[in-house]
Order: structure tokens, then C-alpha cells, then sequence
């Protein structure tokens, strides 16, 4: 094998501190395991309430709004237990979830979601895009709740698709045509910039109908102790699972397929202790990706998310596999990512971190390692702190320090190869990218071996790309 060389305006650290960067990487993951294993897993009642004794009606046209939301508030009022939904479809609006209940979705048995937009409403709180608002419900949602989940083999179906909620991202592509309404109205997404901007109070921020923000399919607020295990959700109008200033959580077994506008897989926004295990995810965009709020709306209350472990997921579609922003601006930390495959001809890059000048933020600790990487598009690893260019120049630099990753194959041989091994760019100027250690990892069949700029303290280590052996001098 050759060896590369390349000369950058880097400050290359020494052995002695390799060593001490090597123990600290292995503290940290002790550390994650000790954080997840005190997490104290919901539990119930051994009591079940089956929604048809509510009222449901298992067509696939009734809609069951009212008796499953009568099963769920009944439930949760006489101490909690299982909402049952049995086999069969049922079509319903928004469900709220409350204290002490798990919906249970059982094997054969479809949620179906009405995509009428007056389902869901009332306006709830919640964050659009990082930023605050009241807008549509999200189509399972809970506010304030403590102790419940969604579980079971059964399947929820958002009903997305070219005819339904996907048109109002304003793309082609999706269904949008000239004349129909969308986000890109003033009413939608630049509404809310201009709520953001002159830090507008939450109260004065009401979309809903005319403001053409889709709702997330699974959303839910100020909660602790959640858990989503084992569903199948499908063709979601928008994010797919958000939770918002939560803590506690465990998604694991889950399957989302769902390749529409915006249509992320998992994106905790300002959550703190979250497990993420055994999942599948074929995205339309970012598989998993860790918020924090976007601009003002982040930096404010400046409430990271951390405590994240990741591991044993197969990513498919999307844009990246593990993701760090762009909605950042309250930083992230403490984030893990292990014993993951990812593979696809229409997946973007593996792992991510997307950040800019306007919503700045401090990503400091991304542990990744044991990743199996068959194909990407653009780059195996890729660190971006000049995402989306349009928002011009902002005063709030972003920085990304304390990045640890080991053992990832890549390896696109014979396939359709990635546009780079290692894309990393900070700021011309500016601190934004320090203290990035890359081991023990092998990429094959990429065009370009790196792209790396304005990055301070970067160590590579037994790195091969393309069967050369990448060292800095």
C-alpha cells in the first residue's frame, strides 16, 4: 500500500497525547453505558383497554378520533395500563397521549391518519424547523406527559404522499404544481424566520391553516420517560419522530420507511439521555439527526442534546446516516454512535455534522466507531460549518470540537463510488473545527481521497483511502 501525505496548517499533536485522547474515548463510553443503564424503562398496569370498546371501528373509513382518544385520557385517568389497538385499520386525526399509557399497536392492526388538515387541530406547542410555534398537532403527540409509549408489531401510516401533506414543501417533486400553496409562502417558512428574528413571544406564533407547515408524525414536548418499540411507520407528512426538551427515551426496534420532503427519521431536539438500538431506517432525509433549536430559538434557552447512544441500526436512504444538526444553535454533546451499517445508492454520507455562522452552536464529543459503510454519495464522513450558504453571514460561529472515530469500512468497490473519503471544513478564521481523531479505518473505492480545510488539531491514524495510507506532516 502507498502512503498519502498532506501538508496543512494544522498543529498535529504528539504521541503522549494520543495516548491520553485514546483513554479518554474509552472513559467516555463507559460513561454513556453507565448514563443509559440508569435510564428507568416505562412501565404499566397489567390493565387493557381495546379502543372498539370505545367505539372504534376497524373499516379503514370511520374516523376513530374521538374513541381512541376516549381509550387513552380513560386509561391514563384510573392509573394507566395498555391502550389495545387490535388487529384491523382504523383511520383516525390527531392522538394525544397522556401519563401512564401504552398504545399498543398489535400485530396486523394499521393506524391509518386522516390527511385532512382540520384533524389536526387544535394548535399545539412545538418546534417547526428548530423554531417555535403553535402549529397543526403532530399526528401522535404529548405535552407535559410522563411514563408512556408506543409499542407492538403493528403499523402507523402517515399517509405522505405526492397527493397528500408533500406539496406544501413547494417542490415538484413532490407534487407541488404552479398556483397551489406551500411553505414558501410569507405565511409559512418566512413567517416564522421573521417570529425568530424579532424574537416574536411564543403566544403571537399561530400557523396551522394557511401557513402550510406539515406536521410531524410523532412529536412530543417537556416529557420524561418515553419509550417506542418494535412499530412500523410509514409515508409521514414530515419529520417522521421528534421529541422536544425530553428526557429519558428509548426508540428501539423501530422501522421507518418514509422517503418524502424533510421525512428525518429520529431527531431528538434538546433531549437529554436518549437510546436509539436495534432500528431501520430508509429515509428522504437525514436518518437520525440531533437538534437543538435553530438560531435565537436554540441559543436562548440553550439546551443541548446529550446522553446519546446509538447502535445497532441499518440505515438505507437519506441524507446522512448520523447526524449533528443543522438545527444546532444550542449545541450537542455526549453523542455515540456504534455497531451500525449503512448502504445505499441514495445515501448522502454516513456520518454528519451541518452547522453555519447563523446558528452557530458547540458540538463537543462524537464518539463513532464499528461502522460498516457499503455506499455513499458524497463522503464517508463529512463535516460542514458553512451548511446552507443562502442565509448569508451571521456573528454566531459555530464550533465542532472533541470528535473520536474508529473502525469504519467503507467500501464501494464496483459500485457507484462517493465523491470523497473525508470532506471537513470549518471557517477561514475562525476555531470552528478542532480536535478530530480518525483511526483504524479502511475506505475503499472513492474518487477523491479528501477535502479538508480549516481544521485545527486533526490526527489521522492507520487511515487507508483507496489502499493508501493517509498521513498529515
Amino acid at each position: 500500500m502507498k502512503t498519502v501525505k498532506f501538508a496543512l496548517s494544522l498543529f498535529l499533536i504528539s504521541c503522549a497525547t494520543l495516548l491520553v485522547s485514546a483513554q479518554q474515548d474509552t472513559q467516555k463510553w463507559e460513561e454513556i453505558y453507565q448514563i443509559i443503564a440508569n435510564m428507568k424503562e416505562p412501565s404499566f398496569k397489567d390493565k387493557t383497554y381495546n379502543i372498539v370498546d370505545f367505539g372504534a371501528v376497524a373499516d379503514g373509513e370511520t374516523l376513530n378520533t374521538e374513541a381512541i382518544q376516549k381509550a387513552i385520557d380513560t386509561c391514563s385517568k384510573t392509573g394507566g395500563g395498555t391502550v389495545l389497538v387490535p388487529k384491523g385499520t382504523f383511520l383516525t386525526g390527531a392522538i394525544h397521549l397522556k401519563n401512564d399509557v401504552n398504545l399498543h399497536v398489535s400485530e396486523g392492526a394499521l393506524l391509518k391518519f386522516s390527511t385532512n388538515p382540520k384533524d389536526y387541530l387544535p394548535l399545539v406547542q412545538t418546534r417547526w424547523e428548530g423554531n417555535d410555534c403553535f402549529n397543526y398537532s403532530p399526528l401522535v403527540y404529548a405535552n407535559g406527559q410522563n411514563n408512556f409509549a408506543i409499542t407492538g408489531k403493528g403499523t402507523l401510516d402517515g399517509q405522505g404522499s405526492n397527493d397528500t401533506w408533500w406539496p406544501w414543501k413547494g417542490q415538484a417533486q413532490y407534487g407541488w404544481k404552479e398556483g397551489m400553496p406551500s411553505q414558501l409562502l410569507e405565511t409559512g417558512r418566512p413567517l416564522l424566520d421573521k417570529w425568530e428574528r424579532e424574537e416574536a413571544p411564543l403566544f403571537e406564533r399561530q400557523a396551522g391553516e394557511g401557513h402550510y407547515l406539515r406536521p410531524q408524525f410523532i412529536s412530543f414536548i417537556h416529557c420524561t420517560s418515553v419509550k417506542i418499540e418494535d412499530i412500523k411507520i410509514v409515508n409521514a407528512p414530515f419529520w417522521v419522530v421528534h421529541p422536544i426538551l425530553s428526557k429519558d427515551i428509548i426508540f428501539r426496534g423501530v422501522h421507518i420507511e418514509s422517503l418524502g420532503p424533510n421525512s428525518d427519521g429520529f431527531d431528538p431536539e434538546s433531549c437529554k439521555n436518549v437510546l436509539v438500538e436495534n432500528c431501520i431506517f430508509d429515509t428522504g432525509d437525514d436518518c437520525i439527526a440531533l437538534k437543538s433549536g435553530r438560531n435565537s430559538d436554540g441559543r436562548k434557552p440553550n439546551i443541548p442534546t446529550e446522553n446519546v447512544l446509538i447502535r445497532n441500526c441499518k440505515m438505507l436512504e437519506g441524507h446522512g446516516g448520523v447526524v449533528i444538526g443543522s438545527e444546532i444553535s444550542g449545541g450537542a454533546r455526549n453523542i455515540f454512535a456504534e455497531n451500525c451499517e449503512m448502504s445505499s445508492p441514495h445515501l448522502d454520507r454516513a456520518i454528519r455534522l451541518k452547522t453555519n455562522n447563523h446558528r452557530g452552536g458547540v458540538t463537543d464529543g462524537l464518539y463513532v466507531r464499528n461502522i460498516k459503510v457499503g455506499q455513499v454519495k458524497d463522503a464517508v464522513i463529512r463535516i460542514n460549518c458553512s451548511y446552507d450558504p443562502k442565509e448569508g453571514q451571521g456573528n454566531y460561529p459555530p464550533m465542532v470540537r472533541n470528535v473520536y472515530v474508529s473502525n469504519i469500512t467503507a467500501d464501494m468497490t464496483g459500485k457507484t463510488p462517493a465523491k470523497y473519503g473525508l470532506r471537513l471544513e470549518g471557517i477561514a478564521g475562525e476555531n470552528a473545527v478542532e480536535n478530530i481523531f480518525i483511526s483504524d479505518c479502511d475506505f475503499k473505492g472513492v474518487e477523491n481521497i479528501s477535502l479538508i480545510r480549516d481544521v485545527k488539531n486533526l490526527n489521522l491514524n492507520n487511515v487507508f483511502i483507496n489502499n493508501e495510507k493517509v498521513e498529515l506532516y
